[in-house]
């Protein structure tokens, strides 16, 4: 494969069967959308929705010190994560910087007390992730394995999903609890039944075989056809979690960021036993966002009908207060939404005089906390 070319996913031929509009993610041929991505929206706020996920970056990590490892290599406190479930957490560099956000399952014990992890990267840092779990290893007992072709992905999600899902698996899914992963059988394909969504809905990750992602699709779409389940994008997996508050690397997380510039400091866990990269520079990050508190990421809505893109300055008082990271029409509100980063002046909701410089017009917005959309349980 030349380094031009696109990597393709075990569902591509489906895809385009079903007249998907296809796009380059990451280095992916992906799915953008199907048909309305409007319509995709709503069908997993109010049905189900079914997705391809099969570009996200999976790295096996086993061995008798596979727990002190990741503790040492990541910020969380992994060693704690009893088997069958997931934390998110992320990996930093020395200077404290973001270079992912992960969610790392604890699978199984593979004998003679030696845990498997399954750590899944964003698709754009899966190599920078897989190169730094690699070196960072170096004088553990532990095996870092890039899995990234081992898997493919499905996600079905929203309030229809467990009943879809139920109806072809033996599966506890009643007992399954978010952020906890277990092995299952799926269709009569063997799979890691996940629940750790990123739409804001309830739904399930099911990390298969490529060679059993078609037939997986197929009875998904058959079981959720009086469900009303369609087939999803990527365009609305990213309206959906804009609405549900949650970042997106390059967007709200970077390596220009520390996890306390993001307002995720609650991630880093500085009373796990050991050193862990990045330790020094991010209690430093730590007493500074004490002594002078970094942007606040907050929630803005519309008054108008302009759409905020990245990039676009938050303004108040004829002065740059603040940028913004996500914009989008939001299907579920009817309005423009975005996330941003503003000076903690203006970071309350309700905040009076708050713009953002679209083009040179300043378009009023509303300040208000994240996230956008919850779910009624």
């Amino acid at each position: 494969m030349s380094s031009t070319e696109l990597r393709r996913t075990a569902l591509d031929a489906l895809h385009r069967s079903l007249g998907a509009t296809m796009t380059d993610f990451a280095g992916w041929d992906m799915p953008l959308r199907y048909g309305s991505e409007r319509d995709e929206h709503n069908a997993v706020r109010t049905r189900a929705g079914l997705f391809d996920l099969s570009h996200m970056g999976e790295i096996t990590v086993t061995g008798p010190q596979a727990s002190r490892f990741l503790d040492h290599a990541l910020v969380g406190n992994i060693g704690t994560v009893k088997t069958g479930r997931a934390r998110y957490t992320m990996i930093c560099g020395e200077d404290g910087g973001i270079l992912d956000d992960l969610i790392v399952y604890r699978l199984d014990d593979t004998g003679a007390g030696s845990p498997r992890y399954l750590v899944v990267a964003n698709a754009s840092n899966a190599q920078v992730v897989l190169d730094a779990l690699v070196e960072r290893s170096a004088g553990f007992d532990a095996e870092v394995r890039d899995d990234r072709d081992a898997y493919a992905l499905l996600a079905v999600q929203g309030p229809e999903s467990s009943g879809i899902l139920q109806s072809l698996t033996d599966a506890d899914l009643e007992g399954l609890k978010y952020y906890a992963g277990q092995p299952g059988t799926v269709a009569g394909v063997p799979a890691l039944i996940a629940r750790t969504g990123y739409t804001g809905e309830d739904g399930f990750e099911l990390f298969v075989k490529p060679e059993h992602a078609v037939e997986l699709w197929q009875a998904l779409t058959k079981a959720g056809e009086g469900a009303g389940l369609v087939p999803c994008g990527l365009s609305c997996r990213d309206t959906l979690r804009l609405e549900a508050g949650m970042p997106l690397y390059g967007n709200e997380l970077s390596a220009s960021l520390t996890p306390f510039d993001a307002g995720f400091g609650r991630v880093v866990k500085f009373e796990k036993e050991g050193d862990f990269v990045g330790r020094a520079a991010l209690a430093e990050a730590a007493a500074r966002a004490e002594r002078t508190p970094p942007r606040t990421l907050v929630g803005l809505v519309a008054e108008g009908r302009r759409v905020p893109r990245a990039g676009y300055a938050v303004v108040a008082g004829g002065e740059v207060i603040g940028e913004v990271t996500s914009g989008a029409p939001s299907p579920t509100l009817g309005r423009p939404i975005a996330m941003a980063y503003v000076d903690g002046a203006y970071a309350v909701p309700g905040t009076a005089g708050v713009a953002v410089d679209i083009r040179g017009s300043h378009e009023p917005y509303e300040v208000v906390a994240l996230p956008f959309y919850k779910r009624q349980k």
